[in-house]
């Protein structure tokens, strides 16, 4: 696949905390692409420096952030580095969209989910008819439009993740970037999450960066997958290949904790393993 196919690429990234002998390189050079409508997961576990990069591609990391270095080209024209506050503002929401683990709290408690939606719709998409199109983004998520009515705290967490996916797709983004989007869930949730984010992937071509510790999620949803240790990414390549045959030991570390029901069993898992045990774990 040419660079031409590439919505997004990551060039030799570098977030920097602190200074001197107390930096800490969060993301110490760190490049990958995520091409048209294709999902990437970007895997490691708490402290590997993914979330941070993935908050870096809009600029919406803590104001402790250096941008030592790196480009994030998004459409191969744009380098988001060097945007101001107004135009990176532009792009996020409309054409970059984000979904986050903690759905509660990107939500205003005293406003009505279908409002929230309109406000998204009243930014970003001018002379649309909102409230016909709040329906369709909640029937697009499998939610009833009477929802629309209804306030944060009157969902469950599976309810109130569709709506932020409904949020995240007001705008018709390219990229749509999903950090963790299922960690607050139970189980049988997340894989319902998991099915209604590949299946829209597939449905409105949308391209995205999945944003994981779990290698268990990554065969049913990612094309590639990208392993992070420490700020770096130490493993890539095409899903299949690389749960068939990781390389680096911290990828082999990932896999052989995914959860699993016989204890009795051998503790590295094949990637049929990781399937069958992810399968039964998370109900369809």
């Amino acid at each position: 696949m040419s660079a031409t196919d590439n919505i997004l690429e990551v060039k030799n990234l570098q977030i920097h905390f602190g200074h001197g002998d107390d930096v800490v390189r969060a993301v110490d050079g760190v490049s990958f692409h995520v091409a048209r409508g294709e999902t990437l997961a970007l895997v490691g576990e708490s402290g590997s420096g993914k979330s941070i990069s993935a908050l870096s591609l809009t600029k919406l990391t803590p104001r402790a952030a250096i941008y030592a270095g790196g480009q994030v080209l998004f459409n191969q024209a744009t380098d988001m580095l060097s945007l101001s506050d107004r135009e990176l503002r532009r792009i996020r929401g409309s054409q970059i969209s984000y979904i986050f683990q903690e759905p509660m709290s990107s939500f205003n408690p005293v406003f009505t989910i279908g409002w929230q939606i309109e406000e998204a719709l009243k930014l970003h998409r001018k002379g649309v008819d909102r409230k016909a199109e709040v329906k369709r983004l909640l029937d697009l998520v499998q939610l009833p439009s009477r929802m629309a009515d209804a306030y944060p705290h009157e969902m469950s967490g599976g309810q109130l993740q569709r709506c932020m996916i409904a949020m995240a797709l007001a705008c018709d983004p390219e990229l749509l970037i999903a950090d963790e989007p299922t960690t607050a869930l139970d189980v049988t949730v997340q894989r319902e999450i998991l099915n209604l984010l590949a299946e829209l992937s597939r449905k409105v071509n949308l391209s995205v960066l999945m944003i994981t510790h779990n290698f268990g999620i990554v065969s049913d949803l990612a094309d590639r997958v990208c392993v992070m240790k420490k700020g770096k990414i130490v493993e890539e390549g095409k899903t299949r290949q690389v749960l068939d045959d990781p390389q680096h030991d911290y990828t082999k570390q990932l896999m052989a904790a995914v959860p699993r029901l016989n204890p009795s069993r051998q503790k590295s898992a094949s990637a049929e393993e990781v399937d069958d045990e992810m399968r039964r774990w998370m109900p369809r």
